[in-house]
């Protein structure tokens, strides 16, 4: 059973009839020293009790605080994962785009070269027909000059002086 200061304070001792008593104000001193001590535990037992109910509730929040805190922390890692997988994915994408881009005026710069080489070929082929034809016309038309009757040539040899020995 606990005991109050008010339970101390009203505690009678029995008083013996025969034999030694116990001085009363000694008891009373010694009763009202108890009380005061036991008044003063008390009231250090209900204020311990406040400050740990308040340590606890600060504990809590300070617990809640934490959690919160290590949630956000896993968010904003996983976002700055995220953030730089999707870049890399874009960078991916940018090279791959910009390769096909390159493939593809490459191919174009071969096939413009591969027409202008095929045209130069056909020209030069030309040039060498043309160059044949122009050449045979020359020669046929020597041959129809050589073939043309020179009255002149006829005259001159007629009227050259004889070949002195």
């Amino acid at each position: 059973m606990a005991l109050t200061p008010l339970d101390i304070n009203n505690k009678d001792f029995p008083k013996r009839a025969f034999g030694r008593a116990y001085d009363k104000d000694a008891v009373d001193d010694y009763l009202d020293q108890i009380i005061i001590e036991f008044d003063r535990m008390i009231k250090e037992s209900e204020r311990l009790k406040v400050q740990v109910e308040d340590l606890n509730q600060k504990l809590e929040q300070y617990r809640s605080l934490e959690e919160t805190i290590n949630k956000t922390l896993i968010v904003a890692q996983e976002a700055a994962e995220e953030v730089k997988a999707n870049a890399k994915k874009s960078a991916d994408l940018i090279i791959q785009e910009a390769r096909l881009q390159a493939e593809r005026i490459i191919e174009t710069g071969q096939v413009k070269a591969r027409r202008i080489m095929e045209e130069n070929a056909d020209l030069a082929r030309a040039a060498n027909v043309l160059r044949t034809q122009v050449k045979s016309l020359l020669q046929s038309q020597l041959e129809a000059v050589d073939g043309l009757y020179d009255p002149f040539a006829k005259a001159a040899v007629t009227q050259l002086p004889p070949e002195k020995e």
